[in-house]
């Protein structure tokens, strides 16, 4: 089971490897990170196409990547 949660855990975070990598930057610069950040805070900016399903399957990545690094640790005791 140990091996098969470290597998799963290897190609979870290649994945969120190229998914975060294949993003689109939202902002130029310490100035714009500073109000891309309050913007999409706000509701301004909002991602369309592409964008939004890769950050949804950020998302559901990361979700995954936090839980199997848990089950990492609970079996391998």
């Amino acid at each position: 089971m140990h091996a098969l949660v470290i597998t799963l855990l290897i190609i979870v975070s290649i994945g969120l490897i190229i998914v975060v990598l294949l993003q689109s930057g939202k902002s130029a610069g310490l100035s714009g990170a500073i109000s891309g950040g309050a913007e999409q805070l706000f509701g301004k900016q909002k991602a369309r196409g592409l964008d939004l399903v890769l950050h949804r399957i950020t998302v559901v990545l990361s979700i995954l990547f936090f839980i199997l690094t848990i089950l990492v640790t609970v079996f391998e005791v």
